[in-house]
């Protein structure tokens, strides 16, 4: 998967400007600009706002241990108070001793770390798998863990929860396969929310040429579909629908609108057959600001479903840029690298993001 990105990121692309001419000639034009120096700004004089807290006040459901050190989380803590975040939620997909290191660590500072679990997939293949992953879970529930966090399948299985680490990957089965089930029913009967990260934005999948408008981003990202045995997005959409049906009775959160975000009909489809799923909309911003109006759309009709995420490293410029999203309608303004695309403000309601950005969350953190 790796190699697409690294050939595209070597590779020599160049990006054509094309200027306009005048009566007195062309201004010149462009032929040795590379793709990866493309740092557009805008030249639009529309009205723009720079908010430093919410509206309301907020829960993150989607955050990691970002910080390792005391003195850190001690200054994240004090930066979450001023930014008007009650509480965060962190995915350590942890399990074990790593686990209660880190729930000590974090709720050692404050209690607004809520510290969520991994699976211990371990013994993934032998007779114990599932007497020991068991046993693993209801040690870290009785720690103090509130649910489990961050699965993830980017099409060969469940690949975060062997080594406790986002970048080491070693993947094990789909969660259709019969001995997840048992761990998916746990969570369930201890009232554990299951966090899922399905596959990857639709421009992973795309191929890698002129017409993929998610390109920049893609190249380093692009997911592979000539490898064996490797489920596309819609196969590992199916296969978590199947889950979500065997398991009523378990809360699931799909981070970052299960990746189909450029599919808003197919997306509500999903929330519409499965009552017990909700999605988080960490770090999709860039996928979802560039479409407005069909965004706003999805979040007033889908308004109940909806919990508000960062699933980036804390800052006051990260948290505020979500304020700008969320709660403006400001236009054509660009915030780093990404796609390279100009962000929009979406400008919802009071009513809507009071339920984004609190009220969906505590009824999962109450258990409701």
């Amino acid at each position: 998967m790796k190699g697409i990105g690294l050939l595209v990121a070597s590779s020599v692309a160049f990006l054509a400007i094309s200027c306009a001419s005048s009566q007195t000639g062309s201004k010149g034009v462009s032929d040795s600009l590379l793709l990866k120096d493309y740092a557009p700004q805008s030249i639009f004089r529309t009205e723009q706002h720079s908010l430093t807290h919410p509206k309301f006040t907020t829960i993150d459901m989607h955050s990691h241990a970002y910080i390792d050190d005391l003195e850190g989380i001690k200054q994240w803590a004090k930066l979450l108070d001023e930014q008007g975040i009650e509480k965060v939620v962190i995915n350590t997909i942890a399990h074990g001793e790593e686990f209660e290191r880190l729930y000590d660590l974090y709720t050692g500072v404050s209690d607004k770390f809520e510290m969520w679990c991994g699976w211990n997939l371990e013994n993934w293949g032998k007779e114990d798998f599932e007497e020991t992953a068991l046993a693993d879970l209801e040690r870290c529930y009785r720690k103090g863990a509130k649910g489990v966090g961050e699965l993830g399948d980017k099409g060969f299985g469940e690949q975060y929860c062997i080594t406790g680490s986002f970048t080491e990957c070693v993947p094990t089965g789909h969660l259709n396969e019969p001995c997840f089930s048992a761990l998916i029913e746990r969570c369930g009967e201890l009232g554990m929310p299951i966090n899922v990260h399905i596959g990857d934005p639709i421009w992973m999948y795309e191929p890698l040429d002129e017409h993929n408008d998610g390109y920049m981003n893609a190249g380093e990202w692009a997911i592979d579909l000539s490898q064996p045995g490797i489920m596309d997005l819609d196969q590992l959409v199916e296969t978590f629908e199947q889950v979500m049906t065997a398991h009523p009775k378990t809360t699931f959160i799909a981070a970052h609108f299960i990746n189909y975000s450029h599919d808003y009909e197919r997306l509500g489809e999903i929330l519409d057959a499965h009552p017990n799923l909700y999605v988080d909309n960490s770090a999709r911003h860039a996928e979802t600001c560039v479409t407005p109006r069909a965004t706003k759309k999805f979040y007033e009709k889908y308004q109940d479903r909806i919990l508000f995420g960062t699933d980036n490293d804390p800052s006051a410029r990260m948290y505020n840029l979500n304020w700008k999203i969320l709660e403006t309608e400001d236009e054509h303004f660009y915030a780093g690298r990404s796609y390279h695309w100009p962000l929009h403000g979406i400008g919802l309601s009071d009513e809507v993001l009071h339920k984004i950005y609190y009220e969906n969350a505590t009824k999962i953190l109450n258990h409701e």
